[in-house]
């Protein structure tokens, strides 16, 4: 078998093995974090600033006492921010708590019945964040001109939902995210929408960088082997894009050669 070539997926200048990035909300306990997450064999944990304990709150459980920085690399995020003025605050925060740390994933919502992404909003923070040295990694609807904007501004990576967060409905907009892959001159990672292993590795099918899942993992009935599925799900997507699939056909085609038939 010759050999697989393969680009590494970088962000902010390091290069990781995984391209599953993972949440830390919704499991049942911290143990079963740590577990799924180490199950789905992801380098980046992304935790919402707003939500989780990373020593904002001295008398809590912290969540960076089982998912150690120095073991992961810990993506802040803002999620439960519906305006720029809270994402930026939130990223400000997040800074100070882990010590001048600049990667960040961005995400402001419209509203919570969807928590479909507000462009405006998120445009106007990223700008912010961007020029006071951040490393935005963006969640964003999938237009491909939106898309188009947030690199040009200086994210370091766009987030396209495949669907709307915590649905499980996979990827429903494969058209509109084939655009934004073909025009990408940053990674493109899918957020959002991913229910089961088949949907993790549609999206790497269809060319993405990574893909960064929560709910399908956490809302599982068991969620430690769920994180392994989605392991090797972001695998063998990656290998099949890189391999190249056969076309499509309307009529059969036979397995074994017509020619040289005994007759």
């Amino acid at each position: 078998m010759s050999a697989i070539i393969d680009k590494p997926f970088t962000l902010a200048g390091r290069t990781y093995e995984s391209r599953l990035l993972v949440g830390t909300g919704k499991y049942r306990d911290l143990e079963e974090t740590r577990l799924a997450i180490e199950a789905s064999g992801a380098e980046i944990v992304t935790v919402a600033v707003r939500r989780t304990n990373i020593g904002q709150n001295k008398d809590e459980p912290n969540l960076l006492d089982v998912i150690s920085p120095d073991k992961y690399t810990i993506l802040p995020n803002t999620a439960g921010c519906y305006d720029a003025t809270e994402a930026v605050r939130t990223c400000r925060l997040a800074r100070e708590l882990l010590d001048g740390h600049k990667l960040v994933k961005l995400e402001v919502l419209a509203d919570q019945k969807t928590l479909f992404p507000n462009v405006i909003e998120t445009l106007k923070a990223a700008e912010v964040l961007v020029k006071e040295g951040f490393d935005v990694m963006v969640y964003t609807s999938d237009d491909p001109i939106i898309a188009r904007q947030l690199a040009e501004m200086g994210c370091i990576a766009v987030m396209p939902l495949a669907g709307l967060i915590g649905t499980g409905l996979g990827i429903c907009n494969p058209y509109n995210l084939r655009i934004i892959l073909e025009e990408a001159t940053v990674p493109v990672l899918v957020d959002a929408g991913v229910g089961t292993a088949s949907d993790a590795t549609i999206a790497m099918e269809l060319g993405c960088e990574a893909v960064l899942m929560n709910s399908a993992i956490a809302h599982a009935q068991n969620p430690i082997l769920m994180g392994a599925a989605m392991k090797h799900a972001i695998i063998a997507g990656r290998m099949a894009y890189l391999a190249g699939r056969m076309p499509k056909k309307l009529y059969a085609s036979a397995s074994s050669p017509l020619d040289g038939l005994i007759k």
